[in-house]
Formats: structure tokens, sequence, C-alpha cells
């Protein structure tokens, strides 16, 4: 065989994961909360914005890493 055999951490993935679950409850409930009484407090929206900010920057890092392995 030819080839190579990685081994990665997958760690950094799941946590991603569960955050991005964490991010789309939240957009649910927001959804459903403007669904049901006809709009959103501001509050909502900002929370969603740190959510997803906080989940962009780990991931763009993650993407890095991975293209890193990609070139090697």
């Amino acid at each position: 065989l030819c080839g190579y055999v990685l081994q990665i951490d997958l760690a950094p993935v799941r946590e991603l994961v569960s955050l991005q679950r964490r991010c789309s409850n939240n957009l649910n409930q927001v959804a459903i909360h403007a669904n049901t009484y006809g709009g959103i407090y501001p509050e909502e929206i900002s929370a969603l914005q740190r959510d997803y900010s906080a989940l962009w920057g780990p991931l763009s890092d993650l993407l890095k890493q991975l293209s890193a392995l990609v070139e090697l």
C-alpha cells in the first residue's frame, strides 16, 4: 500500500459541533418567539450575534489547520 495514515484529534470538531447545536437551538427559540408573539427583542439578536461570532472564530482556526494538513 502506498499512502498515509493520519491520526487526527477530533476534540475541536466535537466542540464546534456542540457550539453549533447550541446556536441552532437558540435561533429556533427566537424564531418560535417571533412567530408566536410577532417580534423579538434586540437582546435576543445580540445574543445570537455573540454566539455565532464565538462559533466562527474557532471554525476558521480549525479550517486553517485542516488546510495545512492537506498541503502536506
